[in-house]
């Protein structure tokens, strides 16, 4: 259970990474706002409450790896990082730009903290699992965690992904699935039906729950479950709202990968308050 100081911690954290991603987005007038909207309260959750990570020592061997397997909602991860000290909060006015290290999606040669280059949808937990092998190989013990997208869950690649994690008795990796129901085309399950999912990582022989992925001590429940199933890599289903916290972007495919205008950009932040 969380106390009430930590949740409050948390919230607060996870209000002021998403009016970074709403200044990112709108500076740039390019990027994917609704999903990093959706998934702050997961990654901050992850960075300031769970992994085992060091600003300071971006390379630090014994530290938890984040994979962002969705790559291209890099603005939620790259706030979360700046905000950590990875890197100065100033170079979030560069994200898109050329020559930045901070592009559309995660770049690990040249941005502090990133621990895998994703962008191909799909990749990202393939590379986490192939990673936790090697790590189990040499007797490392930290834990791999990776956030997917639920449109990414209709790649065959995340399907091989599942089966190798399981053959290989991954419980090292912790992944979520950010469970918001809409892709660049719409409803899920109207571009390809992937209900029901629980079901279906269970029957790859993954531990297996859904969440709300909003709720902070449901987050850190789940995880704390999660390392308590030894033999069994874990994917956490996450509700989430797609745009959350700016209502007028909430549940709408249209902010997928849409920037917002001026006028939209000052009502997204006079809508955006703390605790929502």
């Amino acid at each position: 259970m969380l106390d009430e100081k930590t949740i409050q911690f948390l919230r607060n954290k996870a209000f002021e990474v998403r009016r970074e991603i709403l200044e990112m987005v709108y500076r740039a007038n390019s990027g994917h706002v609704g999903g990093s909207l959706g998934a702050a309260d997961l990654v901050v959750t992850l960075y300031y409450h769970i992994m085992r990570h060091d600003p300071k020592n971006p390379k630090w061997p014994e530290r938890d790896r984040f994979i962002l397997s969705k790559g291209h909602c890099t603005p939620v991860i790259y706030a979360v990082l700046a905000d950590c000290g990875y890197f100065p909060k100033e170079d979030l006015n560069h994200f898109r730009r050329p020559g930045s290290h901070l592009q559309g999606h995660p770049y690990e040669p040249k941005t502090p903290g990133i621990d895998a280059s994703t962008g191909t949808l799909g990749l990202g937990l393939s590379t986490a699992c192939g990673m936790a092998l090697a790590a189990k190989v040499k007797g490392q013990r930290h834990y791999y965690y990776v956030l997917c997208g639920d449109g990414e869950l209709q790649e065959g690649q995340i399907w091989e992904a599942a089966m190798f994690g399981n053959k290989y008795r991954l419980d090292n990796v912790i992944a979520f699935v950010d469970r918001n129901y809409l892709q660049t085309d719409g409803n899920t399950e109207d571009v390809m039906p992937l209900d029901p999912l629980v079901a279906k990582w269970q029957a790859f022989g993954w531990h297996s729950c859904e969440i709300n992925g909003h709720s902070f001590e449901e987050i850190a429940q789940a995880v704390a479950e999660a390392k308590g199933r030894q033999g069994k890599p874990t994917m956490i289903v996450a509700r989430t709202v797609k745009g959350k916290g700016v209502p007028f972007m909430e549940n709408d495919a249209v902010w997928h990968g849409t920037p917002p205008n001026n006028e939209q950009f000052e009502l997204a932040m006079k809508e955006l308050t703390l605790g929502t």
